[in-house]
């Protein structure tokens, strides 16, 4: 059973669900904002362009209708000047909105109403290709906002112009633009808000699903999920995730009945032959059977125990191997095993060598001390005599490490990819093949594995690793 304690705001996909419709409507509001701002834009210089063109043309009439006297120029210029301030004032008193009126007659001086010095302006007209009635941009030397110019051509010749530098216009557009862009990032910083809230309540009952499963092991199936009244998707996620974990426990509970009477049913003879071969042995003292009644005992000795192996191990497959946790002291377990097989490595003259640091794991105490009594077993009875053999536990990334190392012939190269399967084992094993598959059930129902491989120097590694408890881990970080 693994544990969930990852920083939910590290690995919540709220962000990831919410950013993608923000960016989204990040794009479409922008090019919302940004057509509303085209069309004030454009109707700001279409009105603009349309009073340039009404004062142009009323210009060139009283231009075409007034006598070439002392006068004409003198009532031109009033008429322009009439004209410019018919325009509103600028808000910014740097900068006010700016008229120009400029004609060119054949026999008079250029006539100019308008900002000094007129040269500018002058030049940069005569130099643009201006169609007559047409409103056309002109920038001038000097002036930060441009002209919209409209160009007459009276029928006495030359050419009147007419220039106007809309500065409240631009004034408004620039509030216009910084506007829409304060409402644009406020809007979208809102709209992630509203997302992310939404995404993040919605998973948040995942997250409250993902924990409770991940609490569930098979020693605890009667765990359900939470189920919101509302009958949405996560809802109806929890109820099917709940009647699936019914069938489990249905089904775990079945095979424990199973095994429980197979083992019953099978235990019962076996352990009733066993005890009569004992009164049987104990009675006669002299009697040439009593080899082959001990032998008979021992034989029962080995399916009794080969029956607890297979029925641990058809329920460890089953997802069912029922387990009795509690803090082990695994470096203590050891040390009572390692003495316990001591004499047995000093008969095949071993040399053992334990380097064993403190460990504290939550496990079946049963169920631990057979794994790795199989594993010292299996150095006992395959290891050939004068071997060395080093045992090391030590605590490491939050495991109980256990490595068995030897100097012996190491595992068939055919046998190393499937020594953990049952029934498995070397041609010249006496054994049934159930240990190693035992000792990788074990380390499985705890969370933890065991690995083989070969040793440097000839022989084999056997790596036995558990994780630590919470006491333990929470100390060390």
């Amino acid at each position: 059973m693994f544990s969930a304690t990852r920083d939910p705001r590290r690995a919540s996909a709220a962000w990831r669900i919410a950013g993608w419709p923000t960016v989204a409507f990040a794009i479409g509001s922008a090019v919302a904002f940004a057509l509303m701002y085209l069309l004030i834009a454009g109707d700001i210089r279409q009105r603009s362009d349309e009073w340039l063109s009404g004062e142009a043309e009323t210009l060139a009439d009283v231009s075409a209708n007034t006598p070439r006297d002392s006068l004409y120029e003198r009532l031109v210029q009033e008429v322009a000047e009439l004209a410019s301030h018919e325009v509103a004032p600028s808000t910014d008193s740097r900068q006010q909105n700016t008229v120009f009126f400029l004609q060119i007659t054949p026999t008079l001086e250029p006539i100019w109403v308008g900002p000094q010095p007129k040269e500018r302006f002058i030049q940069q007209i005569e130099n643009a290709h201006l169609v007559p009635g047409v409103p056309a941009r002109l920038n001038v030397a000097g002036w930060k906002k441009p002209f919209r110019v409209v160009y007459r051509a009276p029928v006495s010749g030359g050419g009147i112009y007419l220039g106007f530098s809309d500065v409240a216009g631009s004034e408004m557009l620039e509030r216009l633009t910084v506007s829409c862009l304060l409402a644009w990032a406020a809007t979208v910083v809102l709209g992630f808000a509203i997302a992310w809230t939404v995404a993040h309540r919605t998973l948040a009952r995942v997250v409250r699903i993902t924990e409770t499963a991940a609490e569930i092991g098979t020693d605890d199936l009667g765990t359900r999920l939470p189920e919101a009244r509302v009958s949405d998707e996560i809802s109806r996620l929890s109820q099917t995730f709940n009647r699936m974990l019914d069938r489990i426990q249905a089904s775990v509970s079945q095979l424990h009945v199973l095994t429980d009477s197979v083992a019953h049913d099978l235990k019962s003879p076996v352990t009733s032959i066993r005890g009569s071969l004992e009164v049987a042995l104990s009675g006669d003292k002299s009697g040439e059977w009593r080899e082959r009644v001990a032998e008979a005992i021992e034989g029962l000795d080995r399916l009794s125990m080969m029956l607890n192996t297979t029925l641990d191990l058809a329920e460890a497959d089953g997802g069912a191997l029922r387990l009795h946790k509690e803090p082990v002291n695994l470096a203590e377990m050891m040390h009572q095993l390692i003495d316990l097989y001591k004499p047995a490595m000093d008969i095949q003259s071993h040399k053992l060598e334990a380097r064993l640091e403190p460990a504290i794991v939550e496990g079946d105490v049963a169920l631990l001390n057979r794994a790795i009594a199989n594993l010292l077993d299996n150095e006992v009875a395959h290891l050939p005599p004068d071997r060395q053999i080093s045992i090391s536990l030590r605590a490491q990334h939050g495991h109980a490490v256990m490595m068995i190392e030897d100097s012996g012939p190491g595992f068939p190269r055919e046998l190393r990819e499937r020594a953990f399967q049952r029934f498995v084992k070397g041609a010249h094993s006496t054994g049934h093949g159930l240990g190693l598959a035992f000792v990788d059930a074990v380390a499985q129902a705890h969370g933890g594995s065991v690995t083989i491989d070969d040793r440097a120097g000839g022989g084999a590694i056997i790596v036995f690793s558990l994780p630590l408890a919470d006491v333990l881990t929470a100390k060390n970080h």
